[in-house]
């Protein structure tokens, strides 16, 4: 038996459970990588992209074709309708037993996405704070009259940390706030995650540099509106996409809806759509450049999947031996 493949069926044997995870912003390759790493390593894939959770918004996520996933099984894809809402406990429950059906079947799990919080809950300690749907219909009702700069005011009084890591025109992250804050009598920020890992994990941050990474995604946005995203919106909104609570508000997806609307045209809501991806790619170099256990990769590196195995074997060989300490490597 090779030495890599031996050291992986050991690591996730029951009650060892190794877990590889390939982070960061958007349009760097991370889910072509997933997959090259599941054919090399034996694995499959588990998604953390809260946009591809929905069936139908293929173009404008980027989602894998089932001819680009070559075979490989993933999940945490097409398991939610447009009307559904995406959140983060309904993820984490979900996305955790496939994590464990791919460990039970001697397979190693690659979880394989862009969405922070979603990462940081799957593979992180995190308990999930309770919701109440008359609260934070109140607050969103609040929102609508006062304003979301009030309900960021009355947030900063309450957890001053939660204001100060919101952006402030994030009305419905304001509103989780203030609901948290309210049904628990915490602070928001105290139910953030800690960097204390649930599963022995690799975790491998794909990068680029700024100039290449904005150019990419200039190009992938023209390339998404040109394949067709208005197209797919449309079809969407026969489904109910106006509905929707978080899938309409998708970055590419709202901008489609403008163009239907007749209140922007396609080269405006290109132009606005990569502006926001680039805003959200910022958020994601913070999210997940603040984490000292990834190991940052060169996105463009020929050789990339050949460094990736090489971190895998390395991890795998210190688990097999007890070293594992839950920290950067390589």
């Amino acid at each position: 038996m090779d030495p890599l493949e031996d050291a992986l069926r050991q690591a996730s044997a029951p009650g060892s459970g190794l877990v590889v995870a390939v982070v960061g912003p958007t349009a760097t390759g991370k889910s072509d990588l997933g997959v090259a790493l599941a054919h090399r390593l034996g694995g499959e894939v588990v998604g953390a992209d809260a946009s591809q959770l929905y069936r139908g918004m293929d173009i404008g996520t980027a989602k894998l074709t089932r001819a680009e996933r070559e075979g490989v099984p993933h999940h945490q894809l097409d398991v939610l309708d447009v009307t559904d809402e995406a959140t983060v406990a309904g993820y984490q429950r979900h996305a955790r037993a496939d994590l464990a059906g791919v460990l039970e079947r001697g397979r190693l799990p690659l979880v394989v996405g862009g969405s922070g919080l979603y990462v940081r809950a799957l593979l992180d300690r995190l308990e999930i704070p309770p919701t109440d749907p008359e609260v934070r219909r109140r607050l969103e009702e609040r929102a609508e009259t006062e304003g979301t700069p009030a309900l960021l005011e009355q947030l900063r009084d309450l957890d001053p940390e939660a204001a100060a890591a919101i952006e402030p025109n994030n009305t419905r992250r304001v509103v989780r706030a203030l609901e948290v804050v309210e049904l628990t009598g915490r602070p928001f920020s105290a139910t953030l995650p800690t960097r204390e890992s649930v599963r022995p994990t690799v975790t491998v941050g794909l990068r680029l540099e700024r100039d290449a990474l904005d150019r990419r995604i200039e190009r992938r946005t023209r390339t998404m509106f040109d394949a067709g995203l208005v197209e797919e919106t449309r079809a969407l909104v026969d489904l109910g996409l106006r509905e929707g609570r978080t899938a309409s508000r998708a970055v590419g997806y709202a901008q489609a809806l403008a163009v239907l609307d007749g209140t922007a045209s396609v080269d405006e809501a290109i132009a606005d759509t990569a502006l926001r991806t680039r805003r959200l790619v910022r958020r994601q170099e913070s999210w997940f450049g603040a984490d000292p256990r990834t190991t940052w990769v060169d996105a463009i590196d020929p050789h990339l999947a050949d460094r990736v195995v090489e971190l895998v074997e390395a991890a795998a060989g210190r688990l097999r031996h007890g070293g594992w300490d839950d920290g950067p490597h390589g």
